[in-house]
């Protein structure tokens, strides 16, 4: 199984990916095309050999038939990509060409209008989330303010007598149950007192 990985890795993908690149640098149409087929061939091979691996993984020598296929599609000698390209795949998206291209285009037109349905919906979602927090968040943070003033009203109305300073109560109560001296009338009390 490892082996297979480690086999597909550099023969399945970085070699024919490292010769690609040699296509396009040289511009040899002959090397693009046979690359551009192998890579078509190889992405179907891949597509299939993810159902396949669920089925047929018990099966005996699964996994070096699949290597010996990714060695049949490379080799120069067998071109076992170009012969699976013009044999069958070429001829059947030739004919089916019409039908995948309305298909793609449904798909597209079907997954954008799903994408921004979805994304209505997620940023409705995300607003009214936003909402209820900052609404929650405020409840709450009102809600502590006035507990917080109610019990200092209470803690200073419970503590006034300690709080406030005595002669500033006396001096009220002075004021309101005796009118307070004149200057004149307490000089003369004074003096009268002396005497």
């Amino acid at each position: 199984c490892c082996l297979f990985f480690f086999s597909r890795l550099i023969f399945g993908t970085l070699y024919p990916a490292y010769y690609s690149y040699k296509a396009v640098k040289s511009k040899d149409i002959k090397e693009y095309v046979k690359w551009m087929m192998y890579w078509i061939i190889f992405a179907l091979f891949t597509t299939a050999e993810t159902f396949t691996d669920i089925f047929l993984c018990w099966f005996p020598f699964y996994y070096e038939l699949k290597i010996a296929f990714v060695a049949w599609l490379l080799s120069p000698y067998t071109k076992g990509s170009s012969l699976l390209y013009r044999k069958f795949v070429h001829p059947t998206l030739s004919s089916k060409e019409k039908e995948i291209d309305d298909c793609l285009v449904q798909a597209k037109d079907r997954s954008y209008d799903a994408l921004v349905h979805f994304g209505k919906r997620g940023l409705n979602v995300a607003a009214t989330a936003a909402v209820m927090a900052a609404s929650k968040g405020q409840g709450a943070l009102s809600e502590r303010l006035r507990s917080f003033s109610m019990q200092d009203l209470s803690t200073i109305r419970g503590d006034s007598s300690s709080t406030v300073p005595p002669s500033v109560t006396v001096r009220t109560s002075s004021k309101q149950s005796h009118p307070k001296p004149s200057r004149s009338a307490s000089e003369g009390t004074g003096s009268s007192g002396k005497c």
